[in-house]
């Protein structure tokens, strides 16, 4: 089962049920007041089905995706794909042996990525910082917690990165992650009972620049050197998540050394299974 949020033609912040080229409006009640009661329900895709559904709603052009996310904070894991490890080692010869290690280090790296207000969702602008000169996107499948910390349900994630700025100091990571429009999320969470094979979450990454692709790789979840529930675990020591939380499990689609974002790029993330999550960058 597919989610969603999106505004209506009254610009109110709805929540809705995707079907194929249709939103199915819900309407809230039985205590759940937002999308994120939803997600911390014992059974979320029971709990969605039980809401009184509205007339479909065709996706079209015009549609207005909202990021899938309501208090929850969004968080990343760094350096669990090869592609990762020798990328950061490659921007950074002071931090190289850093990155060298926590690839095969029994903790992961985990960073803080994103309040809600720096998150956007499929069709709004991510942005590149004016203060950086080498800028790429992330694809990255995100887990969505549950306050317990319970993979309920899986979205498409871009963990903007100025790699530039990280490489010059591994100290200044926060800055290079954590700014305005630094994380998209959506289009939609795919919630599960049980998830899928690893192997099956085929990601793809496409950036066009004047109606051209300028960069097209692809990779998959398999490839990940850390399973999902390690993540997870290692997220919730010594730490409480009581809104939830989205979790961006790193990247194995890392551009070459001479490709950096430009304004108005358009940055296409699909993961297979769960949906395509385009933004145009924006800068300054």
């Amino acid at each position: 089962m597919k989610v969603t949020k999106f505004l209506d033609d009254t610009d109110t912040v709805r929540i809705g049920r995707v079907e194929s080229d249709k939103i199915i409006p819900l309407q809230l009640d039985g205590g759940f007041e937002t999308l994120a009661d939803l997600l911390a329900a014992d059974a979320p895709i029971e709990a969605v089905s039980g809401l009184k559904e509205e007339d479909p709603v065709a996706i079209c052009p015009s549609t207005r995706w909202l990021a899938p996310i309501d208090q929850q904070e969004v968080w990343a894991a760094g350096v669990t794909y090869k592609r990762s490890q020798t990328a950061r080692m490659e921007e950074s010869e002071a931090a190289a042996s850093c990155y060298d290690q926590v690839y095969d280090a029994d903790r992961p790296e985990i960073f803080f990525k994103a309040t809600p207000h720096r998150v956007r969702g499929h069709h709004e602008p991510l942005r590149i910082r004016k203060d950086a000169t080498w800028n790429v996107p992330e694809p990255e499948v995100t887990l969505v917690l549950s306050p317990s910390l319970r993979i309920v349900g899986l979205t498409v994630g871009n963990d903007m990165s100025s790699r530039d700025i990280e490489g010059e100091n591994p100290l200044y990571l926060p800055q290079a992650k954590c700014y305005d429009q630094c994380a998209g999320l959506g289009p939609v969470i795919k919630l599960y009972t049980e998830l899928p094979p690893v192997q099956d979450l085929e990601i793809d990454l496409k950036i066009e620049r004047a109606g051209k692709v300028v960069f097209d790789q692809q990779t998959s979840a398999a490839q990940m050197a850390r399973s999902f529930d390690d993540l997870v675990q290692w997220l919730g020591r010594d730490n409480h998540f009581p809104n939830g939380a989205f979790l961006m499990t790193g990247t194995g689609i890392v551009p070459t050394n001479d490709f950096t974002l430009h304004p108005q790029d358009l940055v296409h993330i699909s993961i297979a299974g769960i949906g395509t999550l385009t933004n145009e960058i924006v800068q300054g």
